[in-house]
Parts: C-alpha cells; sequence; structure tokens
C-alpha cells in the first residue's frame, strides 16, 4: 500500500507540475473515493492548496455532512458546503416543461451529478485550479458513473485502483496518521442520488466485482476461464456486459494516473 501511495502521491505532483497547476478541485462527498482523492492531494500538494466542496441536496446524509466537514479539518482543506437542491429543483422544472412529463429517476441522478461537474468547473474557471474526478477502476470499467458529472475534471487519480484496493489503501494511510473518520471507511458505498441508493443494489458486491474484472480485464481471461475460478457464469455475463456497453464513457473520461 505505501508503495502505490507513494507512486499516486508522485504522480499528482508530477502532473501539477507538468500543466502549472498550484491548487486542486473536488467534490468531497462523504464517501471514500472523494476522501482518499482528497486525502493524497493534501499529500501530495498541502491541505492549503486544496478546495473541497460538499454540495449537498435532499438526499445527502447528515453522516456525509459530518463526514466531509472532518476530512476538512484533519487535512486542512480549503472547505466550503453548497446547497445544490434549489439548482436541482429549477433544472428539475425546466426540463419536465420540456419533456412534458416527469423527469425519471435515471435523468433526475444525473442531473445532480452534472451539476456538481459544473459547479467544481467553475470554481476552476473562476479561482484557478485543476479539477479532480474521483472514481475508481470499478466503476469506470462498468460504466457506474455520469458522463460529464462525477467523471468531469482534468485528472483522474485513483482511476487505476478497483474499490477494493481503496478500501485497503483507506486503511493503510489512516494507520499513519489519522486522515479520515472511520465511518468512511466502514459505510456501505452510496451515491446519494436517490432515497435509500447503495452501489451494490445496482452492481454485485465489490469483492466479487473485482475480482471479476481482474480476471477480465488484467488478465483478459474468457467467460468460461474466470467461470473455472468459481464465479457463477450469469453474473460474468452481467459484468462483461457492463464493461462492453459502457467503453464509450472511459473514451471520454480524465487522464488516469499510472501505477
Amino acid at each position: 500500500m505505501e508503495k502505490i501511495w507513494k507512486k499516486l502521491q508522485q504522480g499528482l505532483i508530477d502532473y501539477c507540475q507538468k500543466y502549472r497547476f498550484q491548487q486542486v478541485i473536488l467534490g468531497l462527498s462523504g464517501g471514500l473515493d472523494s476522501a482518499i482523492t482528497a486525502v493524497l492531494a493534501a499529500d501530495a500538494l498541502g491541505g492549503q492548496n486544496v478546495t473541497a466542496l460538499m454540495m449537498k441536496t435532499r438526499y445527502t446524509s447528515d453522516l456525509s455532512l459530518n463526514i466531509a466537514k472532518r476530512i476538512a479539518e484533519l487535512n486542512h482543506l480549503h472547505f466550503q458546503e453548497l446547497d445544490i437542491e434549489p439548482l436541482v429543483q429549477e433544472h428539475t422544472n425546466f426540463l419536465k416543461n420540456a419533456f412534458h412529463e416527469n423527469v425519471n429517476g435515471l435523468t433526475l441522478e444525473n442531473l445532480q451529478a452534472r451539476i456538481r461537474g459544473q459547479i467544481l468547473m467553475a470554481y476552476s474557471n473562476q479561482q484557478g485550479g485543476l479539477v479532480l474526478a474521483c472514481g475508481n477502476k470499478s466503476e469506470a470499467l462498468t460504466g457506474y458513473c455520469t458522463l460529464y458529472g462525477d467523471t468531469c475534471g482534468g485528472l483522474m487519480p485513483i482511476g487505476n485502483l478497483y474499490k477494493s484496493t481503496i478500501f485497503e489503501l483507506a486503511k493503510w494511510r489512516n494507520k499513519q496518521n489519522i486522515v479520515l473518520p472511520e465511518e468512511v471507511i466502514s459505510r456501505a458505498p452510496s451515491a446519494e442520488l436517490a432515497e435509500g441508493q447503495k452501489d451494490e443494489n445496482t452492481l454485485p458486491p465489490y469483492g466479487v466485482l473485482d475480482a471479476i474484472l481482474k480476471l477480465m480485464v488484467d488478465e483478459n481471461k474468457s467467460a468460461e476461464e474466470i467461470c473455472h475460478q468459481g464465479f457463477d457464469l450469469s453474473l460474468v455475463q452481467r459484468v462483461q456486459k457492463l464493461v462492453c456497453n459502457s467503453s464509450f464513457k472511459r473514451k471520454q473520461m480524465a487522464e488516469i494516473l499510472p501505477l
């Protein structure tokens, strides 16, 4: 874990120096991916050079708000909490009139993510700084992300890390000194774009998903070969379909730090 962290830390330093960025900006949601990206940025650039925006809606839990604030305090980030619910309602009403029908669930979920992306890019234009996209490899491969939303940014620092690796990396980093509240590591992952939403309502459990993805993508194994490792064929085919159908998203994502 130490080797991975140092590699990512130096990669972020080098990237910012190459393109002359002294500051970075990110959305701090209260979830693990944005949390570990924020800590990585603080370690690389200093917390005073990291702007973290908590952009809450009616679906944002109190736990997420408290986690985001605590991460900002622990890592000395420039932190701002913004209520974007009025913007979401304004856009929803506009689209309802344009569609001549109610805005459906997925459209509303993606709308929230894209408003956040728009705000991050506006901060970048107004104040300067590189926007960091906080997605991981598991989400990128399966398309569990919003194009022009949470994929928005100039660099995706942890885009080469599977979600299960990020859990281990967070635990390791906290052993060096406390930079993350324990709750952000132990809580069930959720995008909080709808009531009661959890990642595993859409995806297989990350431990299973990542094991399949490593065989499928990293080792280029066929579905039959993966099944010989003890995985159900229908599950493998489901993951295979997710990876295939979301390839267009990956072509438009931000640059990812190599490992």
